[in-house]
This record gives C-alpha cells, sequence and structure tokens, in this order.
C-alpha cells in the first residue's frame, strides 16, 4: 500500500472524525455559546440576590430609593452586561459575525472588571473570561454570518439594552445633575442626548458619579452605534457590489458534473478540453487559483481528501472525480475519500513518479494515467530508434481498471 507523508494520514483520520461527530453542525459555536450564557447568568447572580433581598424588606419603598439602595452604578452595569451575554449567545449558536464582536467586548470588560476585583471568586471568574475570550479569538472564521436581517435584529437588542442603563443610570444619579433630574422623561431626554454624543449642556453632570457614568454611557453609545451600523451597512452594501461585480452570474448546479482536483498543468489543459465539450465541472485547489488557470471555474477552495470538501463539491451527483495533483500521496487518499463518501462516483488518478504506480493502483481507481510516466518512456524509444506500438502505448498511458470505465 502507497505510506503517505504523516501530515495526510493526520488530516484524513480528522476528517473522518468530524464527520462522524458532525463536528460542523455544533463546534465551535455551540460551547461558546453555552459558555457565554454561563458568564452572562454568573455576572447576573451577585446582583439578583440583592435586589431580591431588597424587594422582600422594601415593599412600599419608591423606584428611587430603591434604586438608590441598589447602588445602581455598581449593579446596573453587572445587570446589562448579564442579560447583554445571554442574548448574545443566540447570536454566536446563529455564527453572527455582530454577536462576535459584540461578545468580544463585553467579555473584554466584565473580564477586566473582575481582574481587579478584591473578592476571591472574582479572580475565577476573570480566569473564566479570559478562556472564553481565547476561545472566540480562535474561532474568529466560524462566525462570518452577517446577514441584514441579523444585523437589525442585534443592533436593536443592543441600543435598548444601552438606552435602558443610561435611563435608570441618570434617574438614580439624578441629584449629580445641573439641573437635578428628577423625571424618567428627562432622564430619556438626557441619556438620548448622551448616547448621541449631541451635548447640549443643558444637563450638565456636578458629581464625580454623575461624570463616571456619563463617561461610560458616551464611551459604549459610540462602540455600539458603530458596531450596529457596520452589521446593517456592510451586508447591504457587500450584497449590491456583489451582485454588480458578478453580473447576475449564478451558481452551477453541482450535479452530473466533473470534479477536477488539484491545479497542474494535465489538471488546467483537462479543464479545458473538458469545458470546450460544455461539460459541467467543479475545480478543488488548495488556494484559490488565479482566473487564467481556471477561467469562469466553479472553484472549491481546500483539500480533495477531505470528505467535507468533496461534500461541498457535490461528489454524490458527481459523474467522476479526476485526481489529478502533483502529490501521488494526495491522489490516492482522494480516491479513497472518494470512495468512503459513497456513490457510484468514478475515480482517476494522475501518477507523476514510476516508483508509485503499484501502490496507487492497490487503492483501485477505476482510471490511472501517467503522462510524465510514459513521456520519459517514449522519448527513450524514439531516441534509441525503437518501433512505436501506439495501441500499447495508449493502453499504458490510460491503465482502466475497469471496464464499465468506458462509461465516464
Amino acid at each position: 500500500m502507497l505510506r503517505p507523508p504523516t501530515r495526510l494520514r493526520v488530516r484524513h483520520f480528522l476528517s473522518r472524525w468530524r464527520q462522524n461527530l458532525r463536528w460542523e453542525l455544533w463546534f465551535p459555536h455551540v460551547p461558546l455559546a453555552l459558555s457565554v450564557a454561563l458568564l452572562g447568568l454568573i455576572t447576573l447572580l451577585p446582583p439578583a440576590r440583592r435586589i431580591l433581598r431588597l424587594v422582600r424588606g422594601n415593599h412600599a419603598v419608591g423606584l428611587h430609593p430603591l434604586l438608590l439602595q441598589l447602588n445602581v452604578l455598581h449593579s446596573l452595569p453587572q445587570v446589562i452586561a448579564g442579560l447583554m451575554m445571554l442574548v448574545m449567545a443566540i447570536g454566536l449558536l446563529l455564527r453572527s459575525r455582530l454577536a462576535w464582536i459584540i461578545t468580544l467586548i463585553i467579555i473584554t470588560v466584565t473580564g477586566a472588571v473582575a481582574w481587579q476585583s478584591s473578592a476571591s471568586h472574582m479572580r475565577v471568574v476573570a480566569l473564566f473570561s479570559g478562556a472564553v475570550l481565547l476561545g472566540l479569538l480562535l474561532s474568529y472564521r466560524h462566525f462570518g454570518r452577517s446577514s441584514l436581517a441579523a444585523g437589525t435584529l442585534f443592533a436593536a437588542i443592543s441600543v435598548l439594552m444601552l438606552l435602558g442603563y443610561a435611563v435608570f443610570g441618570a434617574y438614580t444619579l439624578g441629584s449629580g445633575f445641573t439641573p437635578p433630574i428628577r423625571t424618567l422623561p428627562t432622564a430619556l431626554y438626557f441619556a438620548v442626548e448622551t448616547m448621541s454624543t449631541v451635548g447640549f449642556g443643558d444637563i450638565v453632570p456636578s458629581s464625580i458619579d454623575a461624570r463616571l457614568f456619563t463617561v461610560s454611557v458616551i464611551i459604549l453609545g459610540i462602540t455600539v452605534f458603530a458596531t450596529s451600523v457596520s452589521a446593517i451597512i456592510v451586508p447591504a452594501v457587500n450584497s449590491r457590489m456583489n451582485r454588480i461585480l458578478e453580473g447576475g452570474k449564478k451558481l452551477m448546479s453541482r450535479k452530473h458534473h466533473y470534479i477536477i482536483v488539484g491545479n497542474t498543468p494535465l489538471a488546467r489543459n483537462t479543464f479545458r478540453e473538458l469545458k470546450a465539450r460544455k461539460l459541467p465541472v467543479t475545480v478543488i485547489a488548495a488556494q484559490q487559483p488565479a482566473p487564467a488557470d481556471f477561467p469562469d471555474a466553479d472553484v472549491v477552495v481546500g483539500e480533495g481528501s477531505d470528505l467535507d470538501t468533496l461534500s461541498q463539491s457535490g461528489v454524490g451527483a458527481a459523474i467522476a472525480v479526476l485526481a489529478l495533483s502533483e502529490d501521488d500521496s494526495e491522489n490516492a487518499f482522494t480516491v479513497l475519500a472518494v470512495k468512503e463518501a459513497g456513490g457510484a462516483t468514478r475515480t482517476v488518478a494522475a501518477v507523476n513518479h514510476s516508483k508509485n504506480m503499484t501502490r496507487v493502483r492497490n487503492v483501485h481507481p477505476d482510471m490511472i494515467i501517467a503522462p510524465q510516466v510514459m513521456g520519459g518512456e517514449i522519448l527513450a524509444m524514439a531516441l534509441n530508434g525503437e518501433k512505436l506500438d501506439q495501441g500499447n502505448i495508449i493502453d499504458r498511458l490510460f491503465n482502466v481498471t475497469d471496464e464499465k470505465q468506458a462509461h465516464l
């Protein structure tokens, strides 16, 4: 059997393991969403306990005195952060880019505050926040969805939560402003004025607590508005630009087509000949090829021996998979992966070195093509004056291992 490099064997093993566990359906967004939700509940727990104790012991106390007893400047940010993490956990389940950005900001701030706390259990919260933050940073590629609907929803939730924080904070710290804020409508007016950074100057924070609170509203307002606008505008602009640049181009239906794996001269020439006969072709390349290599091609970026990549390229509905890369081991593993994917898809494997001919044959592709191997032999025969038998040369060049290959 062909002995592939360790890198290919490990990658193939991991690919099979992910396929069996249906890895792409739940990792990493589900564990991260659950971790963020748990962190949100932990953040909400201390203020929730204080609120319950005060409500039970102060049934006749009004809203303003109760908020003062809760010490809103310290409790309300925790409540807002905890609630936002619970909401953003839903966004992470949907792989929303906006939810990922907002969660990143919230957990960074929450972890920094927890680390500065003198309480011992807050250090544990800070370390947990750091672990979640690291997981978010390492998995940023998995959170790329930026649909207009999802962006609008989470932007609206973020703005409403920030507005609630600003209104109740201004109302509770009303005596620290000049003139004092005594009513909720006045608090709402100041909150909108501050969040939008307009600042008419008719209400001015005079105490230290009020000034710190106002600074926090300004910073959060700029951050939330900036991320919200980008989450709503960018998908709309990108969608419009893609339609303009592509000129209404439609994706090829990946059925009854040929799949070419690799970006070699043989692969490019085979692609051109198939396209000249108006046959549908999908190309799998390790990286995005130059437009001149495969003009107007349906390209899937990935490894041909990876089951997920083959599935994305429609291997189950393909007529044949042509493994034409420069690495014989890669071609052999592509054939094995196609067989593992099931179906009646035919396989063609290119052999670039004569020493691998027998070994590649052991993976049982439907056809083996060895133009470089045979090219050297034909050239030597011609230079030596030997008679060239065209029928024998063609049979050796295209080593058909299945009589039904004639249907390819």
